[in-house]
Formats: C-alpha cells, structure tokens, sequence
C-alpha cells in the first residue's frame, strides 16, 4: 500500500488498516466530550444516521484537505442545515475535533508531527470555512 503525501488521508489511511468502523469511536468520544449530543439522536435507527453522517464528514475532510473537488462545500450546507436542527455552530465544528481525536487515540505512535500539524491547521481552516453568516 503507497501511503498518500497527505497526512491527513494518510491519518484516515492508516485507521483503516487498525478499525473497519471508526462510527461507535466516534460517537462515544462525542456523547463523552457533549453529553447533549445524545439526545440529537433518535434511539431507532440512530446508528444508521451517525454512520452516514461520519461518512459524509469524511468525505467532506478529505476533500477539504485534498482537491476541494466539491464534496468540501458540504461542510456549510450542513452548518445551515444543523442549525435549522437547533444545534450550535461551535458544537458542529466540535465534531471536526471528535473525528481528529478519535484518529489520534487510534493511531497512537504513528500519529505523527505531520500528521497532527496538517490536523491541527485543517481544524482552522475548517472553522473559518464554516463561518456561514446566519
């Protein structure tokens, strides 16, 4: 396996050699760190829900940290959609941070300066992006 240049597709690269589904990681560390968020999601069929919406936030990341080919543009539609939803800008962009922390806790040693640089700059980036005026 050619490891990307990209640290940030080489952090969701080497996660998938390590887990096959990063969403029960995710969310646990999500309803640990805002324990508000439980109550967003409906018991039935909740799992469905979050394991799609962790997809669509990954493909939106490594667009956004990759060829901005479009899917990155799905970071301010789902700003406007999730406050319709009631649930605050800050904590929308909490879940850039969950997602890194998750790959963080996963990759241990092989989470590289590199890798937490680009993270780090990405998560700025990202909340700039996503400054959609209300």
């Amino acid at each position: 396996m050619n490891a990307s240049p990209n640290p940030i597709e080489q952090s969701f690269e080497l996660a998938a050699s390590r887990c096959t589904d990063l969403t029960p990681d995710v969310y646990q560390r999500l309803f640990e760190q805002h324990p508000e968020t439980r109550a967003m999601f409906r018991t039935q069929g909740s799992e469905l829900v979050m394991g799609s919406m962790l997809a669509l936030t990954i493909e939106a990341i490594l667009d956004f940290a990759g060829d901005r080919r479009g899917q990155f543009r799905l970071i301010t539609c789902e700003v406007v959609s999730h406050d319709g939803y009631g649930t605050p800008r800050e904590l929308f962009i909490a879940f850039f941070a969950v997602v890194r922390d998750t790959l963080r806790d996963l990759l241990r040693e092989e989470w590289s300066p590199d890798i937490a640089q680009a993270w780090d700059q990405l998560l700025i980036e990202i909340d700039a992006f996503a400054g959609v005026p209300a």
